[in-house]
């Protein structure tokens, strides 16, 4: 499964300042077991980020959410979009861990 995290604020960027290197942590640390696969700041950044996550499944992605320190401190909230990939180009077919018949190229 692949899923899509869009993380809204739900205060003001001051309001969320303070736990920004949390955050920052948070991401790197998913980054690092491989679950988050990219992350980055909308544009304009003032509407929050996104995340594209795989190798777990929805109640689980949904659990690391939860644990992002700007939910736990009530200043951003996600929505989750999980798809099942049809097809995939080839650059991401290692990351994603899928057979070849999926790969169009």
């Amino acid at each position: 499964m692949l899923h899509l995290l869009f993380l809204r604020y739900t205060a003001s960027e001051e309001e969320a300042e303070p736990f920004v290197a949390a955050h920052v942590g948070f991401l790197e640390r998913h980054h690092r077991d491989g679950t988050f696969l990219v992350s980055g700041q909308t544009v304009p950044p003032a509407e929050g980020g996104a995340i594209v996550a795989c190798g777990v499944d929805r109640g689980a992605i949904g659990r690391i959410a939860a644990e992002d320190p700007f939910v736990v401190a009530g200043v951003a909230k996600y929505t989750v979009t999980t798809i099942d990939p049809g097809r995939e180009h080839p650059a991401l077919a290692g990351a994603l861990g899928v057979d070849g018949s999926r790969v169009r190229g």
